[in-house]
């Protein structure tokens, strides 16, 4: 079948395209670098032509609040309503276990937006919330980097694979629409400040892992199980100490 990959040119979306190539379908990667942009709409009703499927795993340039609401509210809606013109029977979107437990963080807040806007569609859906990536590990230490520490929340984390992510969404964009959510998690639940002590460690970076109950996560203050998934979850098989890129995504 047709599958097209918005935003198929980043970590997700190119080893999407690869894995569901690799299974005999015609994967098509959409994102500007290929002439497809969903703010202006630039594209998007030619590559949707005969598509069964549209993945949405695009992400914001700007994660400042006006910008990355507008990107997500306006790009969505105009990925739905071509869905909608070219006849697509699947959308499913890529987002964040936890979302609906972070409104005071803006990206969060645009987050439930376009969730909203695909839920109230007419296109059956399939949203896949999944925990934090792997290779964002070091992003996120950036984050809360202050001087010459890292503060962390002793909070539970649950981290995955970008390739368990990758298996989990193409598994499920070839099946029937759920209408409905599915989460996404690593194998394994840790607490967030020694995840990060030992991640660290690994990379040799000097900086000190401070454990802090009201560290904010990218602007929202994080409860115990904020950012892990419920019951039922789909769970990945990569443990990050197996990880191929473990020490050196510190790099």
């Amino acid at each position: 079948m047709k599958i097209v990959v918005i935003g198929g040119t980043g970590l997700i979306g190119s080893k999407l395209v690869t894995r569901l190539g690799e299974h005999g379908h015609e994967a098509v990667a959409a994102s500007p670098n290929t002439g497809v942009n969903t703010l202006t709409g630039e594209g998007l009703a030619d590559a949707l032509v005969g598509a069964q499927v549209v993945i949405d795993v695009s992400n914001s340039p700007s994660f400042e609040d006006t910008a990355v609401l507008e990107f997500f509210e306006t790009s969505t809606r105009n990925l739905l309503a071509a869905e909608a013109a070219a006849g697509v029977g699947h959308h499913v979107a890529l987002l964040v276990v936890g979302t609906e437990r972070l409104p005071e963080s803006g990206y969060f807040r645009a987050k439930i937006v376009q969730e909203k806007l695909i839920e109230n569609s007419s296109i059956p859906y399939s949203i896949v919330h999944a925990t934090q990536f792997f290779e964002f590990v070091r992003s996120i230490a950036e984050a809360a980097t202050d001087g010459g520490t890292v503060r962390m929340a002793p909070v539970l984390f649950q981290p995955l694979a970008g390739d368990d992510v990758a298996q989990a969404v193409g598994r499920i964009s070839v099946g029937s629409p759920l209408n409905g959510r599915v989460e996404v998690a690593g194998p394994e639940q840790v607490r967030m400040d020694e995840f990060f002590r030992d991640a660290l460690a690994a990379w040799n970076d000097p900086r000190e892992v401070v454990t802090d109950p009201h560290a904010p996560y990218f602007g929202a203050e994080l409860g115990e199980r904020t950012l892990v998934p419920g019951d039922g979850a789909i769970l990945g098989e990569t443990r990050y100490s197996d990880w191929p890129g473990r020490t050196a995504a510190g790099k």
